[in-house]
């Protein structure tokens, strides 16, 4: 029987190892999921090669923990890799404070859609992209009140999918598809923060294994951020962790920062102890001071999160968003 279990744990260990060292010689889509999580199946992996020792005194119980060590060591050197030198202080960073709200709501939680638009109303943001939007198209009206300015909704669009809400005139704006899955999840807007134009950019990609579309669409995005000038923000739902290749990828591109450690926000189940599927990027000279989880998830199956961020008054030119 003990050896009956070692078998069995040593068998799931080298299936989750395997997996995951197959993105060191080889790209595949098929793999996507998996590269995401490399961090959690490696602690598993070591999990069941430790209780496997346990059962069987042998060799290559002791070769899987190793494996696995070498794997999450690496996934954590990944997950800091892209990360900002340093989270300032807007004293520090010689420029003003300002909120950005960014939150996946889910398009069938048309339930707490109210609630959805009272965390919006109340949050106190002056930036809010809101991902698979529909539930809150029914209090739009109170929610334009405060936030009189948006894309998305009816507005540049027919759909309700992705939206960006300012309490600020848009200098620019721009809404468009990437790639052939879906419509209109792109927007780019300059607005001008108290005399410093800062471009926010709101993405929704697709899910990664869904054949190359994810890569593809972060392929169109890429040179369009690049096309970018000014201080650039970028919020989203990328449905994959930064250790994913094309994420590396992209971020090495583009020159895009984030906080370490980013807070969890998929599955909701898992709380602080999921990944980080939803982002926030940004480019210097503007500076996270702090992206944090919004821990009432509101029926929806992502964590929102609210990023505070310092833009320095450089006295650039004044916003033009894209080539």
């Amino acid at each position: 029987m003990r050896h009956t279990i070692y078998c069995v744990l040593c068998v799931l260990a080298t299936l989750a190892l395997g997996i995951l060292a197959a993105r060191y010689v080889t790209e595949s889509w098929l793999l996507a999921f998996f590269e995401s999580l490399q961090t959690h199946i490696s602690v598993f992996a070591i999990l069941f090669a430790l209780i496997a020792f346990v059962f069987k005194r042998h060799w290559y119980a002791l070769f899987l923990t190793t494996a696995g060590t070498v794997l999450l060591v690496h996934s954590m050197l990944m997950l800091q890799e892209y990360a900002a030198s340093s989270l300032v202080a807007s004293a520090e960073a010689g420029g003003g404070n300002f909120r950005l709200l960014s939150f996946n709501v889910e398009d069938s939680n048309f339930e707490n859609g109210a609630r959805i638009a009272d965390l919006v109303i109340a949050s106190k943001a002056d930036v809010v992209e809101i991902f698979e939007a529909g539930p809150v198209f029914s209090e739009m009206d109170r929610i334009t009140k405060v936030y009189p300015y948006r894309i998305g909704c009816g507005v540049m669009t027919t759909d309700c999918d992705s939206l960006l809400l300012s309490k600020r005139p848009f200098q620019s704006q721009l809404m468009r598809s990437l790639g052939s899955l879906w419509d209109n999840r792109f927007i780019l807007a300059t607005i001008d923060m108290d005399g410093q134009p800062v471009n926010f950019a709101s993405v929704h990609l697709s899910k990664p294994y869904f054949d190359a579309f994810h890569q593809i669409e972060l392929g169109l995005l890429a040179p369009a951020l690049n096309d970018v000038k000014g201080p650039l923000i970028l919020a989203g739902d990328f449905n994959a962790s930064i250790t994913a290749p094309d994420m590396r990828d992209f971020l090495a591109a583009t020159g895009l920062r984030h906080a370490f450690p980013e807070p969890a926000t998929w599955p909701i189940t898992l709380g602080a102890y999921g990944i980080s599927i939803d982002h926030v990027f940004a480019r210097p000279p503007l500076r996270l001071v702090s992206v944090t989880q919004i821990r009432d998830a509101m029926g929806s199956n992502h964590f929102g999160l609210m990023t505070e961020l310092s833009v320095p008054r450089t006295g650039g030119p004044k916003g033009a968003a894209v080539d």
